[in-house]
């Protein structure tokens, strides 16, 4: 039983190059049209986040992944990735798509805030001259609608609900609150964090002030479904000064990276026909033949080994592993069953990584692996680290464990 796939949500207005990112990410052929609400389905994709593989790391020739991908010595572990419709001021009131926007993003672990940079679309998603709106007021309206929303879905019958709580002990009241909640893929954890930060432990909900209520809401969404800001459209070149403002704004109060979708599908796409070497995150591409090039493709992948110089690559690749190593603090670890080949029973070498949750136990670990190993847990034995440990032992990224039970499996 592998752990639960991770979900990243797409955000942000229409024609900001939501559905290039997505495609970019993935590859796979979604529909990009210049119009509002061309997304009206949420395209679903998975894409990829890179670490450097545990082959590598432990000096071993090579090995065979099962669940996942390994390119010139990085390891691309799978995600869940949805592209959902364009959002607009009042969505969270249902204006345009709206409700069912906002109901796609439910399961979402984190969200991708992307942003038309360059300014040359309107707050309706409307096609204007670069640098005519402020990217700015693009990202704090999108996360007043997003916000909005999830107050209303947690407000909802919130007087009737909060009566009930005030005469229980407050461990109870935290796990009925955390019941309410946990159709928006929210955790008991968010619950206890949320209620620390929002000064509201020990408190009575049923005499909270709407602005307590609201606060709380508040940082419910943010510990549960943190934004990244993808700084989209870079290759404009109004969208220069423009990220340079955002970033003195909003300094340490968000993350936000320089991203160009456009560059990053052109060189999927030229990967694919093999006319370029590029491995999704590098900071350089290779032309394989520069004679089966055409002049146009020569002055494109021209214009994208600058950008790429200038800013480290094209920002997608980076966006996707912020997301989840820095901004949801996962690591990737790689149980085995053979400590001396580092393979399964079939002899494939590291086959399986798997993203957990930073803070996860050799315990929890064997449960994700086959519930009858947690069951009969004896032990876990750390290849990496030549060490034995306990059931409590936290795991470290790049961990490859061996968990000892006196149960089999399989």
């Amino acid at each position: 039983m592998p752990p639960q796939t991770v979900t990243i949500g797409i955000v942000g207005k229409t024609n900001v190059g939501k559905t290039t990112f997505f495609s970019a990410a993935t590859l796979i052929e979604a529909k990009i049209e210049n119009r509002p609400f061309v997304t009206i389905e949420p395209n679903v994709g998975i894409a990829y986040v890179r670490k450097l593989c545990a082959h590598v790391e432990l000096g071993l020739s090579a090995c065979n992944p099962k669940n996942s991908v390994c390119l010139s010595g990085y390891r691309f572990i799978p995600v869940k990735l949805y592209d959902v419709a364009g959002l607009i001021k009042g969505a969270h009131r249902g204006r345009g798509l709206g409700n069912k926007f906002m109901d796609d993003l439910r399961q979402a672990d984190v969200l991708l805030h992307v942003v038309d940079m360059s300014g040359e679309t309107d707050e309706e998603g409307n096609p204007v001259k670069p640098g005519y709106y402020d990217p700015l007021e693009e990202i704090e309206s999108i996360e007043y609608e997003i916000n909005e929303w999830f107050h209303g879905v947690i407000a909802r019958d919130w007087d009737r609900f909060s009566r009930g709580l005030d005469t229980l002990p407050w461990d109870e009241v935290v796990s009925r609150i955390a019941k309410k909640v946990s159709g928006l893929s929210i955790r008991r954890e968010h619950v206890v964090e949320a209620l620390r930060e929002s000064k509201l432990e020990n408190t009575k909900p049923g005499s909270w002030r709407e602005e307590e209520l609201r606060l709380l809401t508040q940082k419910l969404r943010e510990l549960a479904k943190p934004i990244v800001v993808v700084a989209n459209k870079m290759d404009i070149p109004e969208a220069e000064s423009n990220f340079k403002r955002v970033l003195d704004v909003l300094k340490n109060r968000k993350v936000v990276i320089p991203v160009s979708s456009l560059f990053e599908l052109a060189l999927r796409k030229a990967a694919r026909l093999g006319l370029v070497k590029y491995v999704p995150g590098d900071a350089s591409f290779q032309v394989v033949d520069e004679s089966k090039l055409t002049a146009k493709q020569k002055i494109a992948l021209e214009r994208i080994s600058d950008f790429m110089k200038k800013y480290g690559g094209t920002g997608v690749q980076r966006t996707l592993d912020t997301a989840i190593f820095n901004v949801l603090k996962m690591i990737v670890v790689y149980p085995v069953e053979n400590t001396s080949r580092l393979s399964d029973r079939d002899g494939n070498v590291l086959p399986d990584a798997y993203l957990v949750k930073w803070g996860t136990t050799a315990l929890e670990l064997a449960e994700m692996v086959h519930t009858e190993l947690a069951k009969g847990f004896i032990a876990a034995y750390v290849v990496n680290r030549n060490k034995k440990t306990g059931a409590d032992y936290r795991l470290s990224s790049g961990d490859v464990v061996k968990i000892v039970s006196a149960t089999a499996h399989g």
